[in-house]
């Protein structure tokens, strides 16, 4: 086998989610472009977990990250593949719990021959978003990874008292950006006028208050004739994304008489934004990519301002409004100094904001074998609660690997359907019933 000097480094992106897919394929491409000379990287190999969430074709497609399908693996089918494929570094785009079960398991790598390639991965994780719940249970799964990439100059400074918090290093906080900012800076279009919600799949959860939701903006668009109104949706009815969405705006769209200036839309989030020129949203991500494009934003007080909400994100932004002042007119005005501290329209250029990172993942490549990987959850540390975390994952990579028949692979499809429609679909309704 050549040496890894000698020939190009491979990378690997594991994902659980269509929106993790786009930010891991992302992110492995930041940080390994612009490398110091010499380096050379193949084009990230793509994997997703089965699972209750796997995305279909249309949504990885619709991400527009990649060409190419990503493989979809089990966790224990992804790790015999980092034992024989040689690959120098891998991203895991993954909640925390699943990052913690991987560490577990490329760690055990280790007792079991390791890689093909005699020296065991640099491993990259991070956040494909927003950091608005969970800060600490999520980073101290996460710690362990060579570098937890933080999407601001806020985030680090969080990501870095959580784990100095306990006690534990540190030094794997890198501080970067979303790895999907970008496009050109809106400039209005005379005679265009689109207002785009950006819909979250779990926030708001309850059937009230997304019905309210959808209420205010057909009746926006009622208000404004002359304003295109858009509801940005993430799946179509019988797909899934990172969450389960209990009461789709699709099925509550068809209690009302929607105006023709009211349209339900879907596609790449940065297509949309193109034509946008007022984003509306409670809380998403798309309130940042908009904002590092300079469209006017503005982050919804409606339900209140609550952790539960991840509104309370944006305290001092000057984007908190209400349906009652955008009705009116009003458009907030972003405070420049939170623009800054969140990675967004900063005065750094953004080609800039993963030097540190590629520099890290670079030294870690060129130095000396890094040690095992040492998460701060272990038995010691965490023994009420790391093994039930682990204990959700298959990864036992001692037993050998099933063969899979064509009739065996048709079943499991067949069975995943039939658990996701059971899921989204037969659970809502028997919990509505229980509560008559």
């Amino acid at each position: 086998m050549p040496s890894r000097t000698d020939r190009a480094a491979r990378v690997a992106v594991l994902a659980d989610s269509d929106t993790r897919w786009k930010w891991g394929v992302l992110t492995a491409r930041r940080i390994t472009t612009g490398t110091p000379a010499g380096r050379a990287f193949e084009e990230p190999a793509g994997f997703v977990l089965r699972g209750r969430a796997t995305p279909t074709a249309r949504q990885l497609a619709e991400t527009g990250v990649s060409d190419t399908a990503p493989r979809e693996v089990t966790g224990a089918e992804f790790l015999r593949e980092v034992r024989d494929g040689g690959y120098d570094v891998i991203v895991l785009a993954l909640v925390g719990g699943t990052v913690r079960a991987m560490l577990q398991g490329l760690r055990d790598l280790g007792d079991l021959g390791g890689p093909a390639s005699g020296r065991r991965p640099v491993v990259v994780t991070g956040y494909v978003g927003v950091v608005y719940e969970k800060l600490a249970d999520g980073l101290l799964l996460r710690h362990g990874a060579d570098v937890v990439l933080a999407n601001s100059r806020h985030d680090a400074e969080r990501f870095r008292a959580v784990y100095e918090g306990v006690g534990a290093g540190a030094e794997s906080v890198v501080e970067a950006a979303l790895p999907f900012l970008g496009g050109a800076p809106h400039t209005p279009v005379p005679g265009r006028d689109t207002l785009v919600f950006a819909a979250q799949p779990s926030v708001p959860v309850t059937r009230a208050e997304r019905a309210y939701v959808l209420r205010r903006l057909v009746a926006h668009a009622r208000l404004r004739p002359d304003r295109e109104v858009l509801l940005k949706l993430r799946s179509k009815p019988g797909e899934h994304t990172t969450h389960l969405e209990e009461f789709p705006y699709q099925k509550l769209a068809r209690e009302l008489d929607a105006p023709a200036n009211f349209r339900l839309v879907y596609g790449h989030m940065g297509e949309v934004l193109d034509r946008t020129d007022l984003l509306v949203t409670v809380s998403s991500t798309a309130a940042l990519e908009a904002l590092h494009r300079r469209i006017p934003t503005a982050v919804l007080t409606d339900l209140g301002v609550r952790e539960a909400l991840g509104n309370h994100h944006f305290l001092g932004s000057g984007l908190l409004t209400s349906f009652d002042r955008l009705d009116r007119g009003e458009a907030p005005q972003p405070d420049q100094e939170w623009l800054a501290r969140q990675g967004v329209a900063a005065d750094t250029p953004y080609e800039r904001a993963f030097d540190e990172a590629r520099a890290r993942v670079a030294a870690l490549l060129d130095g000396p074998p890094p040690p095992p990987l040492a998460p701060y959850y272990t038995d010691e540390t965490a023994g009420g609660y790391l093994p039930a975390v682990l204990a959700r994952h298959r990864l036992d990579l001692t037993a050998p690997e099933p063969r899979e028949s064509g009739v065996r692979r048709i079943v499991r499809e067949a069975a995943r359907g039939a658990y996701r429609h059971g899921v989204q679909r037969v659970a809502p309704v028997i919990r509505r019933l229980g509560e008559i």
